[in-house]
């Protein structure tokens, strides 16, 4: 009898993800009999659950190229109730085998799942895909959909950076917030294409770091002064002195959601140094944009789905596929996995010192995954200063 593996896809969406999809089931659709989740670990709760006939697996291969997840994400309190009412599903259906697309909360929840088939007797089959935008998923030198992400919010930063400096006799400061809740490798990413000390962006902070007040200000008045304007970036997830908290934009169904530091540090700059400023947050165009998807990231989605197929064909359960870089000069990958155990035991991966304070090394690394087809404007002519509060 066929094996019968069941595929979905959680968390929020990357620019790739349905790449990752898609070569899973075309790796493994003469081989299984597939089944899909849709919304992800709700769709499991729920029993919204679909076996992949010939029509459905050639509208999920149409996505290959497209942003979003087409079987459905989202994000979901999986609770041990839930999580024991879902293997109940997953028995009715006569799955041996589920595959989840996600990042850290995915891998935990897909682990603590693993653990309670085991203890029920549910011989289980349990794979993890990596993807997500933060870049802070663990064990895995990066995961598809953050060199996509980089890419948008490089080429972003530089293009509203070169607009401020156009219009610097109008406004002299841009306050431009990324994604990174904990981590700061994407908002770190902006500086990708900057092309000598005026061009932008001037400042950039991470969730690593703690915003001083004090010395945030006198960065940006150095900045007005010695460049005529000041291209900040921050990332979602900092704190602004050791006692705040992170700046809260919502709570749904119990999760937190950040965002508005940018506002709250543009309100500074207007009131303290008295200067034109805007805040502007990259939204959710970090994650979808389909215009600045990078083709190596693509290239590693679509792999990390087959070898997720080739885990599922040799009996590997339990696992999570990670993507290994090579020491050559030139940018290698190859594929490998570790315990999904390990994975949700590391937790969330953050930007490290030597990458914070050595941007160029960051660069470096980076590049490869945004794209080596990139390329800085030209130089910014120095221009005569104007707009310093006395």
């Amino acid at each position: 009898m066929a094996k019968r593996v069941a595929i979905g896809q959680a968390g929020g969406p990357t620019a790739v993800i349905n790449a990752s999809l898609v070569g899973f089931v075309e790796t493994l659709q003469q081989e299984v009999e597939l089944f899909g989740v849709y919304n992800g670990y709700q769709g499991l709760y729920e029993n919204d659950i679909e076996k992949l006939d010939a029509e459905l697996l050639g509208w999920i291969k149409s996505h290959r190229y497209v942003n979003g997840a087409c079987l459905g994400s989202g994000r979901y309190e999986f609770t041990t109730e839930r999580i024991q009412k879902s293997l109940l599903h997953l028995k009715k259906h006569c799955i041996d085998t589920l595959v989840f697309i996600g990042g850290n909360g995915t891998m935990a929840a897909l682990h603590k799942l693993a653990e309670e088939a085991r203890h029920i007797h549910y011989d289980l089959q349990v794979i993890g895909i990596p993807k997500t935008v933060d870049n802070d998923l663990s064990e895995t030198d990066h995961a598809p959909g953050f060199g996509s992400a980089a890419r948008y919010v490089a080429t972003a930063v530089r293009d509203i950076s070169r607009d401020l400096c156009a219009m610097q006799n109008f406004e002299q400061v841009r306050i431009l917030e990324t994604m990174g809740r904990n981590s700061g490798w994407l908002a770190a990413a902006s500086g990708l294409l900057r092309n000598g000390k005026d061009d932008g962006p001037h400042i950039v902070y991470v969730p690593e770091r703690i915003i001083e007040p004090e010395h945030f200000l006198a960065n940006v008045r150095e900045a007005v002064r010695s460049f005529g304007y000041a291209t900040i970036v921050v990332a979602e997830g900092c704190k602004i002195n050791s006692f705040s908290d992170q700046v809260e934009k919502a709570n749904v169904q119990g999760r937190t959601i950040l965002g508005g530091i940018s506002g709250v540090l543009e309100k500074m700059v207007k009131t303290e140094l008295g200067v034109m400023a805007r805040a502007e947050i990259l939204g959710m165009n970090q994650r979808s944009s389909s215009a600045v998807i990078s083709k190596q990231d693509q290239v590693e989605a679509f792999e990390v789905g087959r070898e997720a197929a080739r885990l599922v064909l040799h009996g590997e359960t339990g696992r999570m596929v990670t993507i290994q870089r090579s020491a050559n000069i030139d940018y290698t990958f190859s594929m490998n996995s570790c315990p999904l155990q390990v994975v949700a035991k590391g937790g969330e991966r953050f930007l490290p010192d030597a990458l914070i304070d050595d941007p160029e090394a960051y660069y470096k690394w980076l590049r490869p995954l945004a794209g080596e087809d990139l390329q800085p404007y030209p130089t910014v002519r120095k221009r005569r200063i104007l707009y310093e509060k006395q």
